[in-house]
Formats: C-alpha cells, structure tokens, sequence
C-alpha cells in the first residue's frame, strides 16, 4: 500500500518504517521482534505531522512517554492450511485491472470518502491479491463482498474484509474458499478485535497473541 502511494519503507532488524506519512490506517512502524528499542523505533518517524502511528506486534511497547496513546488492542489470528472450507452463495474473482479495483474500493469504503486510498499501482504487487465477491446467480453484478490477501514465504495475510450484507460473517466463507484455491498450502494470519475477532473465530481461526496499535498526539 505505501508503495503505491510513493511512500518508502525501510526494514530494520526491530521494525519496518516509513519516514515519512503514510496512507490512511497504515502505520508508519510495524515492530518485528519483542521488546524493541523505543526512542531508536519513535526517531525513525515522522512525530511532526498529525497522526503518526505505531503497530505494537508484541504489545509490548510503552510509547505514552513519547506522546502516544493507545488507538486500540487486538488479536493476531491464525487458521492452519487445509482447514475446511465453508460454503457460501457468492462467487469470488481476484481484481485485475484499475476499473474493477475502483469498484472494490466503493464498495469497501461504503461512502465514507475513502475509496481513492487503493490506487491501481496495487495490482502491480505480484504479491498482493484483491478479493471481491458478488451474487452467484442472475445478473447482479454488484461487488458485494472481499479483501486484500499478502502472500509471504510461510502465510497468507487477510486485512481490509468487508461484506456490504452480513458483514464479516458473510464474507468469511467466500474469502476462505478464495484463499484455499489461491494459496492452499499456506495458513492465513491477520488480526481482529471485538465482534470482528467473535465472527473470525467462528470461521476456523485461532488467537494466537496481542497487538496494539499507538497514534501519537490528540
């Protein structure tokens, strides 16, 4: 997503970076070990400009001295690879050209003036899938459902899941089925909070760990 935005990141052996702004609901620091080094992670970013914040993976990190506040708490989740799979009355395709991703965008974004945040250069990422969903049967079109799937080495990351009817318990059973067929050998990870995590455990995952996310100033 920063790249696509023209924002750089650097990966550091405590945590990635960015020196810079980056988009809205990503974080300018995202620790990668336990216990890093405060002022040496907080001097990497840009605490100047509004709304810096920091992905504490651990939840481990004490950033209140440094003019942060905790914006919210969650839970990383883990489902193994060849899970079962649960049905669903959508059918799902992966995004591949700008037109179709401005329509996922409008549909996740729901009106809130957000949509223009997944620019095309996003499908440029080999490693980065755009999910949508829409009604299986009759003329419909509509993208109803989706989210963006990561593939690393060893997972598959889940984030930006969205269903316009039934929300996340609706859109579970299509994503899986899509990421069982993308990526059938490789476990998905992400984190949820509050009825989010409740819907994510319903559908195979397991917490595995507390995150918190930091926003400094306000």
């Amino acid at each position: 997503m920063c790249r696509a935005h023209g924002v750089p990141g650097e990966f550091g052996a405590e945590a990635w970076t960015a020196s810079m702004r980056t988009p809205l609901y990503y974080p300018d620091a995202v620790t990668l070990e336990p216990d890093p080094d405060r002022d040496a992670l907080v001097a990497r970013i840009d605490t100047v400009s509004p709304g810096a914040s920091v992905k504490d993976s651990f939840a481990d990190l004490e950033l209140a001295a440094a003019g942060f506040h905790v914006l919210f708490e969650a839970q990383w989740v883990h489902r193994p690879a060849g899970a079962p799979t649960p049905s669903s009355d959508l059918a799902w395709d992966v995004v591949g050209d700008p037109d179709t991703l401005r329509a996922w965008a409008l549909a996740w974004d729901e009106g809130a003036g957000h949509a223009d945040l997944f620019r095309p250069g996003l499908l440029a990422d080999p490693e980065t899938f755009v999910i949508l969903a829409r009604p299986a049967h009759g003329s419909d079109d509509r993208v109803v459902a989706g989210a963006v799937a990561t593939r690393s080495e060893h997972v598959v990351g889940v984030s930006n899941l969205f269903g316009q009817e039934g929300g996340p318990d609706a859109a579970w059973p299509v994503v899986l089925h899509a990421l069982t067929h993308l990526f059938p050998t490789l476990p998905v990870v992400g984190y949820e909070q509050g009825d989010d995590l409740t819907f994510a455990l319903r559908h195979g995952f397991e917490p595995i760990g507390p995150l918190r996310v930091w926003t400094h100033g306000g």
